[in-house]
């Protein structure tokens, strides 16, 4: 008798896009949760389409609720006026399940032929600066981020994001890590205006940060439990001196 096919790690249920070639936007939370505060904000200001979600058994046994309305911790919204999906977390990601999360999306992100991926993230540094850091797959996406960020020399971006863009370099999809710096792990709404504040830059996406700004106290008081279980979830890694590593 034939056995039941294995139940897959991650699962990817989505609702068919309708963006032709669209840019993916990702932010997963990791120090000061810069990839997920961003990804927040341009998700609520083009008022982006909820398109569906990615679920794993390597995710722990919770729902997220909003106003009362479960939702999925990791989920992919969809703006086709301009182009965009975003994929965004309310949980970490532990690393032991970001080497097949990252296949399976960047599988998803081939079969809906993505121009280009952009991994959000942050780095601590103790300059009390808020630069953007940036490294790409190519050098054409190199050209895009050298005159608007800080080009991340030396070290490496470890976690999910990092597992996300070795697996677009190694089949060849251009994308850049877009790197907030901040002091540390808390929460940082600033250092998240900062990197939308790049992404306009090179996509010309006018997206306001005004609101990000003026609501940053709030915003680090309700994402601190969130900043926590990051801290308590990554692996620890020893920093360097000029270009730390993201963490």
């Amino acid at each position: 008798m034939a056995s039941e096919p294995a139940e897959p790690f991650v699962k990817i249920i989505s609702e068919p896009i309708k963006s032709k070639n669209p840019l993916v936007i990702e932010g997963f939370p990791g120090i000061g949760l810069v990839g997920n505060i961003a990804c927040q904000h341009i998700i609520e200001e083009l008022q982006m389409k909820y398109l569906g979600s990615i679920d794993s058994r390597y995710f722990p046994p919770l729902a997220v609720l909003f106003n009362g309305i479960v939702y999925m911790p990791v989920r992919i919204y969809e703006s086709a006026k301009k182009n965009i999906i975003v994929v965004i977390s309310d949980i970490p990601i532990h690393p032991t399940a970001s080497y097949d999360l990252s296949k399976s999306l960047v599988d998803w992100v081939e079969s809906i032929h993505t121009k280009n991926v952009i991994s959000i993230a942050g780095i601590a540094t103790t300059t009390g600066m808020r630069r953007v850091f940036g490294g790409a797959t190519n050098n054409e996406m190199l050209e895009k981020i050298k005159d608007r960020t800080e080009i991340f020399q030396v070290g490496t971006i470890s976690g999910i994001s990092g597992s996300i863009m070795t697996e677009c370099y190694l089949r060849h999809i251009p994308a850049m890590s877009l790197l907030g710096e901040t002091p540390g792990p808390n929460p940082d709404p600033r250092a998240a205006v900062e990197v939308i504040n790049v992404l306009n830059n090179i996509f010309d996406l006018s997206i306001d940060t005004n609101k990000l700004t003026s609501q940053a106290e709030q915003i680090e008081l309700e994402l601190s439990k969130l900043a926590e279980q990051v801290r308590t979830t990554e692996i620890p890694q020893a920093a360097k001196k000029e270009f730390p590593m993201y963490g």
